[in-house]
């Protein structure tokens, strides 16, 4: 069975290990790069803004999060 974290989990991991904070649209990235389910997304707005991508250096993070949290 996978493990599971919350995005305040997660977020608090990086913060403590790292000392990096991520905000919850570069989670929400690199589980949509990894495949994982996740819920509906009700507020998507109007696709007139920029989207920022996740840096390197946090996506190395998160994913070293998703690793301690046994996601991947």
């Amino acid at each position: 069975m996978q493990g599971c974290a919350t995005y305040t989990e997660i977020k608090e991991w990086i913060k403590s290990e790292y000392d990096l904070k991520v905000s919850s649209l570069y989670v929400a990235q690199i589980k949509d790069k990894c495949g994982f389910e996740k819920r509906l997304n009700y507020n998507v707005g109007d696709n007139k803004s920029h989207v920022p991508k996740c840096p390197q250096e946090k996506e190395k993070a998160i994913m070293a999060a998703f690793r301690h949290f046994n996601m991947i």
